[in-house]
């Protein structure tokens, strides 16, 4: 199984500094990916940009949005556009990751019906495709630049049967977030079984997105980030916080238990934007 990690950028006061070098180490210490997550009403940076400082600074990581909350960007053109341009800048190193979102003070903010949101990312999926294949759409006609591979690798988040259905037909795979294992392979066998039934070739790429924390401060920190960037889920979130991993042990075990279960890649995301995070987490795999 591949192991990613995921950049501090929705820790609040996280800075320039903290995100360059925390790209520019996770490359280094050979991890799959660097992801993002996605939230608008809250102190954190927008996802695509923060890739595009992060592609900046490196070369071989993949870059990855594990999820970008769609259907609140409510031009899908626009946002076929910017995922074009990150990924042709990258080198063709961009996994776009989308997923319909479950906040309604984003929608607000950015005056898109929430409850809309599965079919707007319906139509953007199909209108990405569309410009990403060079169609024309005006005078000039085709909406640039050609992403490097024909289109960003693309992974639809949710653990819905309609989200499910949405990776089996648009997706390269399918990312389960933060999930347990009972979810995860619940998740597993439907992406797989509307896979087959589409009549698509291989198997979707899946992938997990657990939170975690090292060192002798560990869960004193994922209780301050997690509890407050989940504040708004209530009682839920002190499960999330509690499912935050934080000794070697521990996240030595997910990997080998997920990696039994058929997931393809693990990207942990921190609790704790310190880069020395990384260097922890890479010596706890070894």
């Amino acid at each position: 199984m591949e192991v990613g990690i995921g950049l501090p950028t929705t820790i609040p006061g996280t800075g320039r500094d903290q995100v360059l070098e925390w790209a520019r180490r996770a490359e280094a210490r050979g991890f799959s990916m660097l992801g993002t997550i996605d939230r608008l009403v809250y102190d954190s940076h927008e996802p695509l940009i923060a890739l595009a400082a992060a592609a900046a600074v490196t070369e071989r990581i993949r870059l990855g949005t594990l999820i970008l909350i769609a259907p609140f960007r409510a031009n899908g053109a626009l946002l076929a556009k910017q995922a074009a341009t990150l990924d042709a800048l990258a080198g063709g190193r961009l996994v776009l990751g989308v997923a319909v979102g479950g906040r309604e003070d984003d929608f607000r903010a950015s005056g898109v019906d929430f409850h809309l949101r599965g079919r707007i990312l319906d139509a953007m999926l199909d209108q990405w495709a569309q410009v990403w294949a060079g169609e024309s759409f005006g005078t000039a006609g085709a909406i640039g630049p050609r992403p490097t591979s024909g289109r960003p690798a693309l992974l639809l988040g949710g653990l819905s049967e309609r989200a499910v259905a949405r990776a089996a037909r648009h997706g390269d795979g399918w990312t389960a977030g933060n999930a347990s294992m009972e979810e995860f392979t619940r998740g597993r066998d439907r992406v797989r079984a509307g896979w087959q039934a589409a009549g698509r070739d291989g198997a979707p790429h899946t992938v997990v997105q657990p939170y975690f924390a090292l060192g002798p401060h560990a869960r004193a920190a994922a209780a301050r980030t997690l509890g407050d960037y989940y504040a708004f889920a209530g009682p839920a979130a002190e499960a999330i916080v509690a499912s935050a991993l934080t000794d070697a042990e521990s996240i030595r075990r997910y990997v080998e238990e997920y990696a039994a279960a058929g997931c393809d890649e693990a990207v942990f995301f921190p609790c704790d934007p310190d880069p020395g995070q990384i260097d922890l987490l890479a010596e706890a795999l070894a």
